[in-house]
């Protein structure tokens, strides 16, 4: 893996260049031109410090074929930087003029039935078309040229969402493209024969020419896995290879600017492998879209952990979010009061020092135009806009206070994530269809929570060995080296659970022997102390059979169970299958929980899948074993609610109890940013629940208060809404989509 490019921040238009930015995409060619001086009257208002300018503007500077315009997009940089409003310039290449289509057809993908994507949204290119990538990297020099001695142009956009619209070509481009892959992946045809199991089926290619791409064979058809998860690597190498042909045009006429492109990160999407495109960029950015329904605030975080994680834990630049409702989902919910600014100060709490939006005024036509934007079709009357207002001051407060530079402190466990093992579980070869890891991460770090405990998100390429605790939730795809790493990891006193549908292949798809889990050559098996032989699935499709298996402790499991057969004498049975079901299914008694002694550590594994209400009460029975680590930042009995300041009800863990499997849990997320030096430190603590919560024993000076109130006192009588916080100590009561940060500054000796 390549060495990760220096970091390099974006600065500001400030006196200092510092300060945590603030804007969103802008796109003036959009309205008319005198539409540009109300634009930043209202920016100044709101506070916008920086905006991403040109991600779609090819056809404007480019309106026929070797003619160039900048007049426009001079002016208006030109009133961005008097206004002091840096600017983010994109490459412009995500979307390419129509008059290029026309010219060159060729440059169109091809999807795997052979039907060419037309032109007309984004990202209707060939990666791989070096026709389109002579016009792209000639529109990318253009661009240094005219604009590398700018001084509001502080940062260079590279595209925009890479592989949104053509992750996947099936042209004859990409064909060529990844037969030379292949033949610099393997060397020799005998290598890929090996990989890709071709004398299955009689599939075996004598030559580098003879590789073909996972087109559609048919309706019934079946990809060879390894072959569909190379192409899956291959997508995004070639996309990955654009990327920094265009980064490496502008650098090497504009060097002194960092360079940016907007991730997809969120636990419904991961497209590329971001751990090797994080490499590749000065400075990390994201668009993330939130999730509707309860898990929204903790789906936030989940991602914004890998994506602390993937800047290499400095900070990280939101690139989009919404300001409320987007247009291109299934259910397009709005935020409720309070949301615009919790979720913008929640991305700040998991490390973010930029918050922006797509996109700064709502659009009056086109495909977006019901996308939420900062100033929306109602105006700057409207809450949205006066939520951006507040928005911009929360940030400028926080910017005045020195959160910018802080990092995140990390947590003492880490849920490791692989781009891969979400590729290879969309197989349809696989036990059952319905695996997620993406998913599976989500709802280990949701249970965590539930109990205290926040972990980290890590990729698995990446070095997670100063963890305590590491957690592989279907973790898929491990290679050899990977059982090494994790193995070498737990005989040094580390800790690691291990999901049902983790290590079942290696890194080309094929099944270990021996028994299950496979991945290793049977080290994996040999760490954990336990050999499984077959999978039992569970589904509504089979008519009469039971849904779920009950566990010896109260557990239940809906989709996949291990039969564990046969289990090391040092093995400890933490539960078994158990139950009429369990009978029916024959695996009544069958290890489903173990612990395992391995070197100066212990090998946990959970034999069965988990919901988020299991994985919390699991935790919950494991609190005082070294396996989930220490609780993160906070101790139980640290928030009350209308139970008292003791907070009993509020820290309960989620059980089987009168309240069901939706019993109360910790309802406060709480995350510490802190300078290198120890100096400063920043409490972030956020109201994860529909009630109001109680909070006391705040440390620190409180700079942001949103939809909180006081009680300076703690005096007798004190009422909060409906909520008794009597005798509490510095008490804060936190309302519905409410965060609370303070400020700590220790003294320096």
């Amino acid at each position: 893996m390549t060495a990760r490019r220096p970091f390099r921040w974006p600065a500001l238009l400030t006196e200092s260049g510092r300060g945590i930015a603030f804007g969103g995409d802008y796109n003036p060619d959009q309205w008319p031109d005198e539409m540009v001086a109300e634009d930043i009257r209202l920016m100044r208002e709101a506070k916008v410090n920086t905006v991403a300018l040109a991600i779609f503007s090819w056809d404007r500077i480019e309106p026929r074929e070797g003619e160039f315009t900048f007049d426009w997009l001079d002016s208006v940089i030109d009133q961005l930087g008097a206004a002091g409003i840096a600017v983010d310039l994109a490459s412009a290449t995500a979307a390419a003029p129509l008059w290029l289509y026309e010219t060159h057809p060729e440059v169109l993908p091809i999807d795997k039935y052979g039907h060419v994507v037309n032109a007309g949204s984004r990202q209707s290119w060939r990666p791989t078309s070096p026709v389109f990538r002579q016009y792209a990297l000639d529109l990318c020099r253009r661009l240094a040229e005219h604009y590398r001695d700018n001084p509001t142009v502080t940062a260079w956009h590279m595209g925009n969402e890479y592989g949104w619209n053509n992750r996947y070509d099936y042209s004859d481009d990409a064909l060529k493209a990844f037969r030379l892959w292949c033949e610099r992946k393997y060397g020799t045809i005998e290598a890929l024969n090996e990989a890709w199991g071709t004398a299955f089926w009689s599939q075996h290619v004598n030559s580098f020419d003879e590789v073909l791409l996972p087109r559609h064979m048919g309706g019934d058809a079946m990809v060879n896995p390894p072959q569909q998860l190379d192409f899956e690597r291959f997508g995004n190498d070639m996309l990955l290879d654009f990327y920094k042909a265009e980064r490496d045009a502008i650098e090497a006429i504009c060097p002194d600017k960092p360079f940016t492109t907007n991730f997809m990160v969120s636990t419904d999407q991961c497209t590329m492998d971001y751990a090797q495109w994080a490499r590749e960029v000065d400075f990390v950015s994201n668009d993330h879209y939130f999730h509707e329904g309860e898990s929204h605030l903790d789906e936030l975080a989940c991602s914004d952990a890998l994506m602390d994680s993937l800047s290499g834990g400095r900070p990280w630049y939101v690139m989009e979010h919404s300001t409320s409702a987007v247009q291109w989902k299934p259910l397009n919910t709005r935020k409720r009061a309070g949301e615009l600014v919790r979720d913008s100060l929640a991305h700040v709490a998991m490390g973010a020092d930029a918050i922006n939006f797509f996109q700064w005024r709502q659009s009056s036509s086109g495909a977006e135009a019901f996308h939420s934007a900062m100033v929306p079709h109602a105006g700057a009357d409207s809450k949205v806009f006066r939520g951006v207002c507040e928005l911009g001051e929360a940030l400028e407060t926080l910017s005045r206070a020195g959160v910018q530079g802080t990092e995140l402190r990390r947590a003492g466990t880490a849920i490791l994530f692989s781009a891969e093992s979400e590729w290879a579980i969309r197989s349809q070869t696989l036990p059952s269809m319905k695996l997620s890891h993406w998913h599976d991460v989500r709802d280990w770090y949701r249970g965590l929570l539930d109990v205290g405990r926040r972990a980290d998100v890590v990729p698995l390429a990446y070095d997670w060995s100063g963890y305590k605790t590491i957690i592989l939730p279907t973790v898929l795809v491990l290679s050899e080296r990977d059982v090494r790493r994790i193995a070498d990891f737990v005989r040094a006193g580390g800790n690691v659970v291990v999901g049902y549908a983790t290590g079942l292949v290696d890194e080309h798809f094929h099944a270990g022997l021996g028994g299950y889990p496979g991945a290793g050559d049977g080290l994996l098996r040999d760490m954990l102390g336990v050999r499984s032989e077959e999978f039992n699935i569970l589904g509504t499709e089979a008519e009469g059979e039971p849904v779920t298996i009950g566990l010896s402790n109260g557990l239940e499991t809906h989709l996949w169970q291990n039969d564990v057969t046969s289990t090391a004498p040092d093995t400890t049975i933490m539960a078994t299958y158990a139950g009429d079901a369990a009978s029916d299914w024959e695996l009544d008694g069958v290890p489903a929980i173990t612990s395992h002694p391995y070197g100066q550590g212990a090998a946990i594994y959970v034999g069965c899948d988990l919901d988020r209400h299991a994985i919390a009460r699991l935790a919950a029975a494991a609190d005082g074993l070294p396996w989930f680590g220490e609780p993160a930042c906070v101790k139980p009995g640290d928030y009350g609610d209308a139970a008292g300041p003791t907070a009993a009800t509020a820290n309960a863990v989620p059980s089987e109890d009168a309240a069901g499997a939706n019993a109360p849990a910790p309802r406060i997320l709480h995350t510490v940013r802190e300078s290198a030096d120890g100096a400063v430190r920043f409490d972030f603590y956020m109201n994860r629940a529909k009630e109001s919560v109680a909070v006391h024993d705040v440390p620190g000076e409180p700079i942001i208060a949103h939809r909180c109130s006081r009680s300076p006192s703690g005096s007798a009588g004190d009422i909060a809404d409906g909520i008794d916080i009597t005798g509490v100590a510095d008490g804060w009561l936190l309302r519905r989509n409410a965060i609370l940060v303070t400020r700590t500054v220790h003294r320096q000796e």
